[in-house]
């Protein structure tokens, strides 16, 4: 029995340095990234409750822009691992064009969205008690906040097309590097903008924002100027802009696997910020305290995303290769590995908890809530490295209507109802209503077993289409 199992999940030293090797760079890309944003957050939160409420607000919103971007050019990046594992470069310079025309059409949309709307939408999160707070200075900085950021919109958006590209190629270390000098400046400029220090003046929450807009624009820099400077290194990359045409299948074959993956993530990015609208009707403290628990729940997420995303590409590349039993056999093994993984950092999140939200300058009842919200999302966070991993298996075969329903419509017509009854019609307290709806996942977590024990992943979408 021992061996069997052994066997099926557990892989040989060759195996676990194959995959290190492609989730270490996006951890600490990632890792650092949210490391940076955590001490940004707390020095947000030494301003005031309301301020570091305010920008928890937008970053919520901005978060549904992020995920929109990232769903739209996963669609074609699931092309690119697999024209990545046939060797046809000019299938991947395809892909990226697609990229590129598809993320300028939504980062247009978000634009307009922010610009005109974005004040009501700041409001949703307000319509609960005050606490003793005061909401319309929550409402104030929120929208400064998000005046300023909207800034960082094209580096982003061409971060994301580069970068995604690069790792859905092998190389994640380009990504991780331009990711760390991006968030070292941002560190240093939330110091000296937030503060006032030498010499600057003291912007609050707008230096804030204005510290991550200058990091955006040093990662973008770096990410492109080096892919362009030293091409032989990415062969793939010549020529790119030598034409912004794409072949009509190609448009239509990406589009038709694409959009689901837009659709879901633009709806579950919505859906989750929809989750915390419903929380949120309890009171400002229940705002700031879900600001901090996500804030360092965040970084310890990065082990759940980074092992999420190379199921993506090794099970990619080994499906576009015609592996299939490989692909199945490395998929076990990733999917056993992200969950003990996840187990570890559950560990330590929880260990931190008690001493975290000390860190703010709120008060005790939202530091309390604050750490009991820690507790619980190290409980549910092996849970979520299963669904994460189950989601991108069927992702990697482009089984992309399915994990449409999988992950967004599960969240609409499951999560949201009980959150949105519970917190509404009941006397419930919010932390039995966050345990009632990650326990409804339960329901997720069986129908993702079953999908990928069947195998309906198990497909070479650019051999088919040929």
């Amino acid at each position: 029995m021992w061996r069997k199992l052994k066997k099926t999940f557990i892989g040989d030293r060759k195996f676990y340095a194959m995959v290190l090797a492609i989730a270490v760079p996006i951890m600490i890309q990632n890792g650092i990234t949210n490391f940076v944003n955590l001490l940004d957050n707390i020095m947000v939160g030494q301003i005031g409750t309301e301020q570091m409420s305010g920008v928890a607000i937008v970053n919520q919103l901005i978060m549904v822009y992020n995920l929109c971007i990232f769903g739209g050019l996963s669609g074609a990046g699931i092309f690119t691992a697999q024209f990545y594992g046939q060797g046809d470069e000019e299938g991947i310079r395809r892909t990226f064009r697609f990229k590129l025309w598809l993320a300028l059409l939504l980062t247009g949309l978000a634009a307009l969205l922010f610009l005109f709307q974005g004040e009501s939408l700041i409001r949703m999160y307000l319509g609960g008690s005050s606490d003793g707070g005061d909401l319309a200075l929550a409402l104030a900085s929120g929208r400064e906040y998000m005046l300023v950021l909207m800034l960082e919109f094209p580096a982003f958006m061409l971060v994301q097309v580069y970068a995604s590209t690069l790792r859905e190629c092998g190389e994640t270390v380009l990504p991780m590097e331009a990711g760390i000098a991006a968030v070292f400046v941002n560190l240093v400029f939330n110091y000296i903008l937030i503060y006032g220090k030498f010499g600057f003046p003291a912007l609050g929450v707008v230096g804030a924002a204005a510290a991550t807009v200058l990091s955006r624009y040093v990662e973008a820099v770096i990410v492109v100027g080096r892919v362009h400077l030293r091409k032989e290194n990415y062969p793939y990359m010549k020529g790119v802009y030598r034409t912004l045409k794409i072949p009509a299948r190609l448009v239509r074959d990406i589009t038709l696997k694409g959009t689901p993956l837009l659709l879901n993530e633009t709806l579950w990015s919505a859906g989750m910020a929809m989750l915390v609208q419903c929380y949120s009707v309890r009171g400002l403290n229940v705002v700031a305290a879900m600001n901090i628990s996500n804030t360092i729940s965040n970084l310890f997420n990065v082990v759940c995303i980074a092992l999420g995303n190379a199921v993506a590409i090794v099970v990619g590349q080994l499906l576009g290769a015609g592996r299939m039993e490989e692909a199945r056999d490395t998929d076990n093994k990733l999917i056993a590995f992200s969950v003990m993984c996840c187990i570890g950092a559950a560990a330590v999140m929880a260990l931190i908890a008690p001493v975290f939200p000390g860190l703010y300058n709120t008060n005790g009842e939202a530091r309390t809530l604050a750490m009991n919200m820690i507790f619980l999302q190290a409980l549910f966070l092996p849970q979520n490295a299963f669904l994460n991993a189950s989601y991108f298996t069927l992702r990697s075969g482009g089984k992309t209507l399915i994990t449409f329903f999988f992950d967004s419509v599960f969240v609409w017509c499951v999560s949201i109802p009980v959150a949105w009854v519970l917190s509404r019609f009941t006397d419930f307290n919010v932390l039995a209503i966050v345990v009632l709806v990650s326990v409804a996942d339960w329901i997720k977590c069986v129908i993702g077993f079953v999908l990928v024990k069947k195998g309906v992943w198990i497909h070479n979408i650019v051999l088919e289409k040929q």
